[in-house]
């Protein structure tokens, strides 16, 4: 009997951004564009309005085709549930073979929580190997935000590509603060200005795919920034030019989630493993959350060493070193 075929593998885009940032104005728009033709958008009509009148009105049955083909449908209850109603609904013909689930997060939601929704589901992440984070940030009251509420600072950590609204708002010297700020917090994420016309869907889809690719987004440095005000948020890069063993790996970040979990942001970066010291492993961990990690077929350059980029919560880079060290021995904080 032939083997069972593997089902397609398919990405998920979750949007978020604080109160009033403007991703329904973004969203709304990318609806209506070819690049969305494939995809599933989940409203979660139970927390805010995330689409306008019309787009809400379609999604008061169970799901809707749009003009576009992108499919719009409604959250009622638990996520997960809903995301896996939706694959049975395309893998037995009821729906379009969308090939991208996009969520759309309450202004004041974690994504880490709905990353781990997904990820810690037996069946999901086999669905969706590919996930990111896109988070929205208004110019014009972002430095604000960010120092006064932690979910914002959350938010901006956790993304892969944070969208500028509104920078038409404020000047030039306003908009350079807020970029620098935003560096601070999450040095891995690409930058789009969506009032330079940089946030359509294929631009945001596109930057997304290429930070998906960690060899090619990993910086070979990033030096430490020193807690950003009101938010307690710093990055730092770990390195380690001595190869570490699986089990010695798994056993840091074990522990090191046990110990601060809440508080990784994110973590991203490239292990040299003792086992495979020709191919290097693929970090990603959000809070708690660990993606699966995956070995690439060859390191990206000359540089074998282990590099770890921290984006945490008031955790000292020591605290890490030393933790690594009990393991390795050989760890280091890049500093300025």
């Amino acid at each position: 009997m032939a083997a069972p075929e593997r089902p397609e593998p398919l990405s998920l885009l979750v949007l978020t951004g604080f109160l009033g940032a403007g991703k329904t104005t973004l969203l709304n728009g990318w609806v209506r564009e070819q690049a969305f033709s494939d995809t599933v958008v989940l409203i979660n009509e139970f927390g805010e309005i995330a689409l306008d009148h019309q787009l809400v009105e379609a999604a008061t049955g169970e799901i809707e085709l749009l003009p576009s083909g992108c499919l719009c449908c409604a959250v009622r209850g638990d996520l997960t549930s809903a995301i896996a109603d939706l694959l049975r609904r395309r893998d037995n013909g009821r729906i379009s073979p969308f090939r991208r689930l996009v969520i759309e997060t309450t202004g004041l939601a974690d994504p880490g929580p709905v990353l781990g929704a997904v990820f810690g589901h037996p069946y999901l992440p086999l669905r969706f190997p590919d996930i990111g984070v896109v988070t929205v940030i208004d110019a014009a009251n972002g430095a604000a935000t960010l120092g006064r509420h932690e979910e914002a600072a959350r938010q901006a950590a956790a993304a892969d590509v944070l969208i500028l609204t509104k920078s038409d708002l404020v000047d030039a010297a306003g908009v350079a603060a807020l970029r620098d700020e935003l560096a601070s917090i999450n040095p891995l994420a690409v930058v789009l200005d969506s009032n330079a016309g940089e946030a359509s869907a294929d631009a945001v889809l596109a930057a997304v795919a290429a930070a998906a690719r960690p060899a090619r987004r990993l910086p070979s440095s990033t030096t430490e920034t020193p807690p950003g005000d009101g938010h307690g948020v710093r990055s730092f890069t770990l390195t380690s030019p001595t190869p570490i063993r699986a089990e010695q790996l798994d056993l840091f970040l074990e522990l090191l989630q046990a110990a601060r979990g809440r508080d990784l942001l994110r973590v991203k970066g490239l292990v040299a493993l003792a086992q495979e010291p020709d191919t290097p492993l693929v970090i990603h961990l959000v809070q708690t959350v660990l993606h699966p990690p995956k070995l690439l077929p060859r390191w990206p350059d000359e540089d074998r060493s282990t590099r770890l980029v921290f984006i945490v919560k008031d955790i000292e880079p020591a605290f890490v070193a030393g933790l690594w060290d009990a393991f390795d021995g050989a760890g280091a904080i890049e500093r300025r």
